[in-house]
């Protein structure tokens, strides 16, 4: 064909991608747009949001690259299934390329435009990029979508095993882009004030620059990374997170690295991998998870929890220190360790018997690598509602994880620096220190840091109760 468009979204990079890549092989030239989306941009309160910041560092590192070649990224803002069709038709586009997307509104917008531009006689290509394996690629014996992780993984690994050798790299040629001189262009143009959102400081650089960078950090100690990836105070888990959803990294990237060795901490990164193309895949084959349980006998529960213990859990103030720490953490940086995300979702609904919908979206203002797929089945699997969840029965105990993953309580002196003067012993329940022992940490429970909202052993039973009366 002549001329192509490739229009990226949630793939903001330049290298290894799929439709960018088979866009530049079949036209003479080839455009690359983005869309600022305002049915997404809408729904984000917050126009201080540091996620628009991550996206429009991606943005203006694609622009100086494709500057070199002469050409710029054409940047809307609007419905893309309005803004899509002008495009195709001001620039005389023969074809459209893009990488396939699995949440429910994504794939609704992208069929609309599709119906739109065959009916004109345009060409659509669409590629998996997003995931390694697609939901038809991976089924159980049955030819069906497996719902528990192991033995999707067991498959997974089977699959691919048999391709190990062959891991694709998608070259992207950018000599056959389109020549373009753009005053809009991402760089020169105030396109933050055009949405309506704020140049907001942000603890991340996004873009795949920083994106590789990191990855080539992480090769320096992925050995260790299944024992201290449960150690948030040691910071030794990729913090690739906020790369992967934005695309700025592509899936086979961080399987190259995952296979480079074998070895527990390699298998432990690619398990992780793993797990992500499996809520992708649950997401895409189950959409109604977005707003109900996997298991449609949950959506019976009664939870008990109240609006002003939800207060106090967001705001870091449950007297539950290293909940209270993970929490303040998010607020503070927009980020998460995993296994404390485990913790406050367990808490949340097990401990304060409070709907896992509301953790869920109250992750989804706040996570930096917000990603509906990956959150959902989080927040699903911590409360036994989802599919391959933990047992309703089995409830993390917060003290427990607190000695077991901070135990000389670094963490929790760094977000809650109240607690700092407390020992390694006691900071984990300092509500269960003697006065002098609190007039000696210089805090007082109760006054300088919450005495505990709820009893974790009454509220254990409470919980449990509550789930065994809808089984």
């Amino acid at each position: 064909m002549k001329r192509a468009l490739c229009w990226v979204r949630r793939d903001l990079r330049l290298h290894d991608h799929f439709a960018l890549s088979e866009a530049l092989k079949n036209a003479d030239e080839t455009i690359v747009a983005f869309i600022f989306d305002e049915l997404i941009l809408e729904k984000l309160h917050n126009k201080n949001d540091p996620r628009v910041s991550i996206i429009m560092d991606s943005l203006r590192e694609m622009e100086t690259q494709l500057q070199k070649y002469s050409s710029s990224l054409i940047v809307r803002f609007g419905n893309p299934v309005e803004e899509i069709p002008k495009l195709i038709a001001e620039y005389k586009i023969d074809g459209l390329f893009f990488n396939r997307d699995y949440e429910p509104y994504a794939k609704k917008r992208d069929s609309e435009i599709e119906q739109i531009l065959l009916a004109q006689k345009k060409a659509v290509y669409t590629f998996k990029d997003h995931v390694f394996f697609e939901k038809n690629e991976i089924l159980n014996g049955s030819g069906e979508i497996y719902k528990v992780f192991t033995p999707y993984k067991n498959k997974w690994l089977e699959t691919f095993r048999a391709q190990e050798e062959f891991i694709p790299e998608y070259k992207c040629n950018l000599k056959k882009l389109y020549p373009i001189k753009n005053s809009k262009n991402i760089i020169d143009h105030d396109w933050l004030h055009e949405i309506a959102f704020l140049e907001t400081p942000c603890v991340l650089t996004g873009g795949s620059k920083e994106a590789l960078k990191r990855l080539n950090t992480f090769r320096e100690f992925i050995e260790n990374y299944k024992e201290a990836r449960d150690v948030p105070a040691l910071e030794q888990t990729s913090n690739l997170s906020s790369y992967i959803r934005m695309g700025n990294l592509s899936v086979r990237d961080m399987i190259r690295l995952a296979v480079e060795k074998r070895n527990s901490g390699y298998e432990t990164w690619l398990s992780e991998i793993i797990w992500r193309d499996f809520y992708q895949v649950i997401l895409d084959a189950y959409p109604r998870v977005d707003k109900h349980c996997f298991r449609p006998e949950y959506d019976n529960i009664k939870w008990l929890g109240s609006k002003k213990d939800f207060q106090a859990w967001c705001d870091g103030q449950t007297g539950y220190p290293l909940v209270d720490a993970a929490m303040r953490c998010l607020n503070t940086t927009g980020m998460m360790h995993n296994r404390l995300r485990m913790v406050v979702a367990s808490f949340l609904t097990k401990t304060l018997l409070i709907d896992w919908r509301l953790g869920e979206r109250y992750f989804a203002e706040k996570l930096l690598d917000y990603d509906m797929a990956a959150n959902n089945g989080g927040w699903q699997w911590s409360a036994s509602t989802g599919v391959d969840a933990q047992p309703y029965f089995r409830i993390f105990n917060p003290y427990n994880q607190s000695e077991k993953f901070d135990p000389e309580g670094i963490y929790i002196r760094q977000w809650c620096p109240e607690l700092s003067r407390f020992s390694n012993k006691t900071i984990h329940s300092p509500h269960d220190t003697e006065i002098f022992e609190q007039v000696e940490a210089k805090c007082f429970v109760g006054k300088d840091y919450p005495a505990p909202i709820v009893g974790y052993k009454q509220q254990r039973d409470r919980a449990l109760a509550m789930y065994k009366a809808v089984k």
